[in-house]
């Protein structure tokens, strides 16, 4: 299983930036998509997940800025980042919670993370 993530750059301040990270390889069902977020120095810290049935759940200093999505059909989620402020320069990790088979238990998966620079 990998997730590929895609879409970080740099962007002045107040900008916007749009991540999205698909899923490859064998699974039989992807339950919860997410990201989370690490600036130097700091934690791993979670930005927004989403779970099959699309309920969503935000870091509260993301919630009025950012908006998860996902394509089932694809294995997709997206990122919507706007008003973008310097703190949320960080790497960002696309996560995913798979049932690699009917019978398995679910395990967590992550991507290689991709960088975004708010700076003017």
């Amino acid at each position: 299983v990998q997730l590929q993530a895609c879409g970080g750059g740099l962007v002045q301040p107040g900008g916007s930036l749009r991540l999205s990270c698909v899923a490859s390889g064998s699974y039989f069902r992807i339950n919860t998509m997410g990201w989370y977020r690490q600036a130097p120095g700091e934690q791993r810290e979670l930005v927004a997940i989403i779970d099959s049935d699309s309920r969503t759940n935000y870091a509260g200093s993301v919630e009025d800025r950012f908006t998860i999505s996902r394509d089932n059909a694809r294995d997709t989620v997206y990122l919507q980042m706007n008003s973008l402020k310097p703190g949320d320069t960080a790497v960002y990790y696309c996560y995913g919670r798979l049932k690699v088979t009917a019978r398995s238990s679910e395990y967590d998966f992550w991507g290689r993370g991709t960088l975004v620079t708010v700076s003017s």
